[in-house]
């Protein structure tokens, strides 16, 4: 009997590979690196985005006790309830000023338009500016309480130790008394905290600030 010949099979025989296309892995690379470019300059994009977005929602809301600016006084007129509005001032490492308000607190009714002063002096030999920043406390009556006018709204540059008288014309809108959350408010704190500015804006007086004063409006 014929016995055809058999051809052993190496089992363990490794298949060949393949090496991968240069170009193909690239191309991978490329993508990728692209996607990451992307999401970090979004990233970036948005924080910025953040902040004038953040800082216009509290305007608009009263948002963390950011107060309302107002063009006139209220149409309804004062009412009879009063409130007790106290007034706060700080001044941030770095400039040198003196400022604090001429009174520490008034009685006033909700709704009546009053005229409160502050008074600053640039207690440096040289030229300085700075910016306040605001807020009231409770941090919910800043979506009622409303500025007619105030220095915090522009930049302020002091020569070497001028002192300047600065009002803040507000009213508390009467709207606040059919908000039941403040039956119980009786006081609210005002308070500001100037911030040193290094390339400020030569515009010495804020728009509407004069150094005679008027009353109140």
């Amino acid at each position: 009997m014929n016995h055809e010949p058999t051809i052993s099979q190496d089992v363990s025989a490794k298949p060949a590979h393949r090496k991968p296309a240069k170009g193909r892995g690239l191309g991978r690379d490329v993508v990728v690196a692209s996607i990451c470019g992307g999401v970090v300059a979004l990233m970036v994009g948005a924080s910025y985005a953040a902040v004038p977005f953040y800082n216009w929602f509290c305007r608009a809301t009263g948002f963390n006790g950011t107060t309302q600016v107002a063009t006139s006084a209220p149409a309804t007129g004062p009412i009879a309830r009063k409130i007790l509005v106290r007034f706060d001032s700080n001044i941030a490492p770095g400039l040198p000023w003196k400022f604090e308000p001429e009174q520490t607190e008034i009685e006033v009714n909700i709704g009546q338009v009053t005229t409160v002063y502050y008074t600053v002096t640039n207690q440096a030999a040289r030229t300085t500016a700075g910016q306040a920043a605001y807020n009231v406390a409770p941090l919910t009556v800043g979506a009622y309480f409303q500025k007619i006018n105030c220095f915090c709204f522009t930049e302020q540059t002091m020569a070497p130790g001028e002192k300047r008288e600065m009002p803040v014309v507000f009213y508390v809108d009467p709207s606040i008394a059919d908000d039941h959350e403040n039956d119980t408010l009786n006081t609210i704190t005002l308070s500001y905290t100037f911030y040193p500015v290094k390339d400020p804006v030569v515009k010495p007086l804020a728009s509407g600030e004069g150094d005679k004063r008027k009353g109140n409006l």
